[in-house]
């Protein structure tokens, strides 16, 4: 199978509001706009998409239907802690506080207004222990 793109879509109760909330804090753009899907694109990378899907919607088969729960969203940054910053000057809510893992990441995990987690992510050398786990491509040199 050739993938030709690929992008995570949030099952919701409320589209507007959610795809407020992406293009406020995380710079996305509208690129179609109804009243049950929007889809959005990174103003940075326009390889970065993310749909926000009203989650009863008909499209959707009945044993699919609801809201996005269980999800981590990850986002890789180049100033997590700037983004940190403003973040938490506009009143998001930082449930796991920034901080470098031995994994090779500075990160903290915020939520968008369904509860989806988003984790605001910068790669950092992982320690030895953890550089042994990655495979060879997977580490910058």
């Amino acid at each position: 199978m050739k993938t030709t793109s690929y992008y995570p879509v949030l099952m919701v109760d409320d589209v507007a509001t959610t795809a407020g909330f992406y293009t406020r804090h995380f710079r996305f753009k509208p690129l179609f706009e109804s009243d049950w899907y929007v889809h959005l694109q990174s103003h940075e990378d326009p390889g970065v998409n993310l749909a926000i899907l009203q989650g009863d919607h008909e499209t959707i088969p009945a044993e699919g239907r609801g809201r996005a729960s269980g999800v981590l969203i990850n986002f890789e940054v180049e100033d997590v802690d700037g983004i940190h910053d403003q973040l938490s000057a506009e009143g998001l809510p930082i449930l796991r506080s920034l901080r470098d893992e031995d994994f090779g990441q500075r990160h903290f995990i915020t939520r968008d207004p369904n509860g989806v987690l988003i984790d605001v992510i910068k790669q950092i050398p992982p320690s030895a222990e953890f550089l042994a786990q990655f495979a060879p491509e997977a580490v910058a040199n």
